[in-house]
């Protein structure tokens, strides 16, 4: 956004304070409390972040956009064993290797994903979702765009990481402000 528009960025480190969907939640709140944001944008986890952040504070004057966002992120689980999902709450421990990352994700990972995998947005919101995403379906995108009149989902041709779709960002943050 900084290059495309030329807009002042802020872009924290979500697993700074850990990996967990309340973690990187509360991350983001320290930021937008102390500052005031026309935007807040979020990718994957981040984007799930964002709309959390959204449902938290209601009477802050932002819009969001969300990109694939990993609303249903407990539910992407489902297909673990019963004996897995009991070894990791034993353990605490969960190994997950993807997009660079091999770390260690505590249970608390998968408590808060339970509670926080579906939060209705407060403001105005663009979600852009590709449609062959095989990391967050669409179908959690379209799921929230539904219930909620001042969100527009953007459906496109492209992935999770959505490399191929990059350009369209200035015109639909354009659209959203």
């Amino acid at each position: 956004m900084r290059d495309a528009l030329g807009w002042d960025v802020t872009a924290p480190e979500m697993p700074l304070l850990g990996w967990s969907i309340s973690k990187q939640t509360n991350h983001l709140l320290m930021y937008m409390d102390k500052g005031q944001y026309d935007l807040v944008a979020g990718s994957s986890m981040g984007g799930l972040a964002a709309a959390n952040a959204s449902s938290l504070r209601p009477n802050a004057e932002f819009r969001l956009l969300l990109i694939a966002p990993a609303f249903g992120l407990a539910d992407h689980w489902d297909g673990m064993e019963d004996s897995g999902r009991r070894a990791w709450k034993l353990t605490n421990q969960r190994r997950y290797k993807g997009f660079k990352h091999d770390i260690m994700l505590p249970w608390e990972f998968m408590e808060s994903a339970e509670k926080m995998s579906w939060p209705i947005p407060r403001h105005q919101t663009t979600i852009i979702h590709g449609i062959h995403d095989e990391i967050v379906p669409i179908r959690c995108s379209r799921k929230i765009a539904e219930k909620c009149d001042f969100v527009e989902l953007v459906e496109i041709d492209d992935h999770h990481r959505m490399k191929k779709s990059l350009e369209l960002l200035p015109s639909v943050v354009s659209g959203l402000m």
